[in-house]
């Protein structure tokens, strides 16, 4: 009975509980962090597309490549649509969706969730065509 009324080695089992659920906690944060830094890249980069074709008047080879630039900038390689296409008359709106993929699966296959990050962002045309 005195063997189970004993508390000896106790706190090394709690000691290494603590330090795998730590360690746990860190490595999820280590996978979650860079989809979090990816949705605000994301959500730069569709801004930055959106104020092209405000200044440009149009979607077509302006927005073309700023899209190039800013996925050489950010890596990110999202799948752009656009409300409209050609030129667009000042005042008039439009929208730009970007979305992109990201896995934050833990240690290699296993454990895989893909989320689908999404940003969208409107504007107005500030070129009058005649």
């Amino acid at each position: 009975m005195k063997i189970l009324k004993s508390k000896r080695g106790a706190f090394a089992l709690e000691s290494m509980a603590m330090l795998f659920l730590s360690l746990l906690v860190f490595a999820v944060a280590i996978r979650i962090i860079p989809v979090l830094s990816a949705k605000q890249q994301l959500d730069t980069y569709t801004g930055e597309l959106r104020r092209t074709a405000e200044s440009a008047g149009c979607i077509g080879t302006e927005t073309t490549e700023r899209s190039d630039e800013l996925t050489s900038d950010t890596g990110l390689k999202p799948s752009i649509t656009w409300s409209q296409t050609g030129k667009i008359q000042q005042g008039q709106e439009f929208t730009v969706t970007c979305t992109v993929t990201k896995n934050i699966g833990l240690w290699g296959g296993f454990g895989s969730f893909p989320i689908t990050l999404t940003s969208r962002a409107s504007g107005k045309s500030e070129v009058y065509w005649k």
